[in-house]
């Protein structure tokens, strides 16, 4: 049954408890006697993507999924000291993202003062996460860290476009860190208290796309049996991010620049609109413009989008910041998984260096968690890569001065022509020198024998034969 709790005596006329609570820009979790969950708030279905139908008869410790629920539980210290108690922790919302928040837990009692269940708030502290080490690095806006002249220009316009409400186009391929952008964006903004909620347009059909992102009455079409916010509504004050706006269907595109114009939305089945006060930032790797040309893309909302384009570069034209990357990864998950690795071999080093990061941002980065598990020593080696990158061939680097349209180019940029495995880097070393160098030390250590060694270097025994003829190994 579907309640409607109702506050009296405070006001002349009775107040919508719900109302209340979901105006209040913290989390808000009620609980019984027996820690099973009774009400939630708007703020945290947005920041724990768990709705009150999902989360609703459901012990707190299975909807917050917090350390400190495992650790020193917050509500059990409340019977302790009799007082409420804080707690600074993390919590994992539905997208298994870890969060730090701030719990605060207290008792509930009814008029007669007896005990009846308990409340927690969640604060989210990402926007004033300002002490955390790995964040505090040079070279970096937010959670974003580069030194290249192309990431300087961004890291001089970011600041600018999170102190105003304009629409902003994220661009670039898969994996430079628009996502990261976006949420820098909103963190350092005046939204930063509020919601800032995540939609892949390419992640779900349109029949559910629609309801998910606008909501529905109940009896909007078969199986809405009762009324759902869409992520607008539950992005109230904060921020909406529309990843891979290029997936988002034709007659969404439609009722998205509706929204833009009048900023009020309408769930499926309403007749009544709902002002929403949220910022739109887009993502996409696909190019728009062309989009448009063959009727993919609405003209009208590409420009209602494109207020302010960010660009950013794939990591291959991002030159030094390759390195800084790679000492930040690498320090990251030493400490993550409690190693002590100093650094990397210089062959590997100059094979990292030169390496063509297809997959940008994110390649580098799995590419680090794999070597720092597998390591065994003090140092990152051959035999701790993925093997497929041994046979891949260096790309030629280019200047870190960008030209003057970088910032609002609109096209995803091609790769770049490989160079020639004989073309020098910037220690003098070649490529062909240096996995000739790497196959004479594999040899060495397995004394000759080509199959440990085709094991050592991540590659298959056809290949490191290949290599052998090829660079005259005796």
């Amino acid at each position: 049954m579907q309640l409607f709790p109702e506050i009296h005596q405070l006001m002349r006329s009775p107040l919508d408890f719900t109302h209340i609570l979901d105006e209040i820009p913290l989390g808000i979790l009620l609980m019984d006697r027996d820690l099973r969950v009774v009400h939630l708030n708007r703020y945290f279905h947005a920041l724990t993507g768990f709705s009150l139908d999902m989360a609703r008869g459901i012990p707190c410790r299975n909807i917050l999924r917090s350390s400190a629920c495992i650790i020193n539980c917050p509500i059990l210290a409340t019977h302790c000291k009799d007082r409420s108690i804080s707690c600074t922790s993390d919590i994992i919302n539905t997208d298994r993202q870890k969060l730090p928040v701030r719990i605060t837990t207290a008792q509930i009692v009814d008029n007669q003062g007896h005990f009846t269940g308990y409340m927690e708030t969640i604060e989210d502290l990402r926007s004033s996460a300002t002490n955390d080490p790995e964040k505090n690095v040079a070279y970096s806006f937010a959670n974003i860290i580069g030194r290249s002249r192309k990431m300087e220009i961004i890291f001089q316009t970011l600041p600018m476009l999170a102190q105003s409400d304009a629409s902003i186009l994220i661009t670039g391929e898969t994996g430079t860190g628009k996502d990261l952008v976006a949420e820098a964006v909103h963190q350092t903004s005046q939204r930063a208290g509020g919601p800032f909620i995540k939609i892949n347009c390419g992640a779900l059909p349109e029949t559910l796309l629609e309801s998910e992102i606008f909501g529905h009455m109940k009896g909007a079409f078969t199986g809405a049996v009762e009324n759902k916010p869409g992520r607008f509504k539950l992005a109230h004050n904060g921020t909406i991010f529309l990843t891979e706006i290029g997936d988002l269907p034709l007659p969404l595109q439609v009722k998205l620049l509706t929204f833009l114009d009048d900023r009020i939305i309408y769930p499926l089945g309403a007749t009544k609109g709902f002002n929403a006060n949220v910022r739109i930032i887009a993502a996409t790797h696909r190019d728009l413009e062309y989009m448009v040309s063959i009727g993919k893309f609405r003209k009208d909302l590409l420009f209602r989008l494109n207020v302010a384009r960010v660009h950013l570069p794939p990591l291959r034209e991002r030159g030094e910041d390759i390195r800084l990357l790679l000492d930040y990864f690498l320090n990251h998950y030493t400490k993550k998984q409690n190693k002590k690795i100093n650094g990397f071999s210089e062959p590997v080093l100059a094979v990292l260096l030169n390496y063509t990061y297809e997959g940008n941002i994110r390649e580098l980065k799995n590419i680090m968690e794999y070597a720092v598990n597998v390591a065994q020593g003090t140092r990152i080696e051959a035999e701790n890569l993925p093997a497929y990158i041994l046979d891949h061939e260096p790309v030629q680097r280019v200047s870190n001065i960008p030209a003057a349209q970088d910032l609002c180019d609109t096209k995803p940029r091609e790769p770049r022509s490989s160079a020639a495995p004989s073309e020098p880097d910037k220690s003098g070393q070649t490529w062909s020198s240096v996995q000739r160098q790497m196959i004479m030390d594999a040899l060495k250590t397995s004394r000759g024998k080509k199959d440990k060694a085709a094991q050592i270097l991540g590659m298959s025994r056809s290949t490191l034969w290949r290599k052998i003829k090829e660079f005259q190994i005796e």
